[in-house]
């Protein structure tokens, strides 16, 4: 299995899944901190998490994946919704909330 399609199965075999650099529990930048307090805050305590980190190839993959060039990297039921920057936007206008309810 190439990168690409390892990717393609975690975003599609988990509910929320979060590309980050470190762990929910150590996250290693402030903004992979920042998406796991807002993910926290929507009542989301289990969701799918990678350390880019520890995987170089995950790391290059995931920008490729998404055409998106930063990390973290947020996916609800498949679908890409954004890095730290958006999900603070969705949150504050509640659309977050919604989006991890349905």
């Amino acid at each position: 299995m190439d990168v690409q399609d390892i990717i393609r199965n975690q975003v599609s075999s988990h509910r929320v899944v979060l590309y980050m650099k470190g762990t929910p529990q150590f996250p290693q930048c402030g903004f992979s901190a920042n998406a796991v307090n807002i993910l926290r805050h929507c009542g989301v305590q289990d969701f799918f998490s990678v350390d880019v980190l520890s995987n170089p190839e995950i790391r290059q993959g995931i920008k490729e994946f998404a055409n998106w060039p930063t990390i973290p990297q947020l996916y609800v039921d498949g679908e890409f919704i954004g890095g730290s920057d958006i999900m603070t936007e969705l949150f504050q206008s509640g659309d977050l909330q919604e989006m991890l309810k349905a």
